[in-house]
């Protein structure tokens, strides 16, 4: 599909005799956000992380803007990457991680400037200048000179969100962004995604907000053992889902 941003047909994942993905259809359009729920254990986080290939797919075919990400193709076979043409690739790709993964020895202002002039070889000044704007978009400026055991877990991950926004990626993906944090932090963070989606961004979120996969979404897809089981708008799988293992889930969850 030429105008999808995430076309994955066929995705597997196996690791020894454990099927972990299970034959994965599912496309993103540009601009659309796409919530990924389901049980612990269903293969959420790892298709995530095989559409930046941190992960390496077993099976199937996964792009990106019509290019595979860690592969090339010749013929009918796929050939891996180097792991510098595929860091290229990935750097199109912004991810946010549960666990924040900030570097503690680093100021939030040298957190977010460390991709673009490590990679992307982007002058010091320019770097600095578009950080800085990053971390006021994110409520953070003032936080610029602060270390990550400074900041509370809610800033440490808006920090983070700045972080991969900062290499100006074309998808965003966030792997359960709010899980480890105090209740209270939640909203904060919620907040800026909520500002991602207002400006167009196009997104994939792990996440057990339903709230949010509810409200923001434009599809919601409800994954178990490894399979996406329905994936449609938030309205109909809260509202009316199909089968019985949504139903089941969603009583439980909300």
């Amino acid at each position: 599909m030429s105008h999808a941003m995430v076309d994955a047909r066929g995705v597997e994942k196996r690791i020894g005799h454990l099927d972990i993905l299970r034959g994965i259809d599912f496309t993103v359009a540009r601009g659309e956000v796409v919530s990924l729920i389901g049980p612990s254990g269903s293969g959420k986080s790892t298709f995530l992380r095989c559409i930046n290939h941190l992960t390496k797919i077993t099976g199937g075919y996964l792009a990106v803007d019509g290019e595979l990400v860690g592969y090339r193709r010749e013929g009918n076979t796929l050939y891996e990457l180097g792991e510098r043409e595929t860091a290229a690739k990935r750097a199109e790709i912004g991810m946010v991680f549960q666990r924040f993964n900030l570097f503690a020895h680093k100021t939030a202002l040298e957190n977010v400037i460390e991709a673009p002039m490590q990679v992307k070889r982007e002058p010091r000044k320019a770097a600095i200048e578009n950080a800085m704007a990053l971390l006021e978009k994110v409520g953070l400026a003032h936080k610029a000179a602060s270390y990550p055991s400074q900041l509370s877990g809610g800033q440490q991950q808006r920090i983070a969100i700045a972080r991969a926004l900062a290499m100006k990626p074309k998808l965003m993906l966030f792997d359960e962004p709010t899980s480890a944090l105090d209740p209270e932090l939640v909203g904060e963070v919620l907040e800026v995604m909520r500002g991602l989606v207002a400006e167009g961004m196009t997104m994939i979120v792990v996440t057990h907000e339903m709230n949010f996969a509810r409200e923001v979404c434009d599809r919601v897809a409800f994954m178990d053992e490894g399979r996406i089981v329905e994936c449609t708008t938030p309205a109909e799988l809260f509202e009316s889902p199909k089968t019985e293992r949504a139903r089941s889930f969603l009583a439980h969850v909300l």
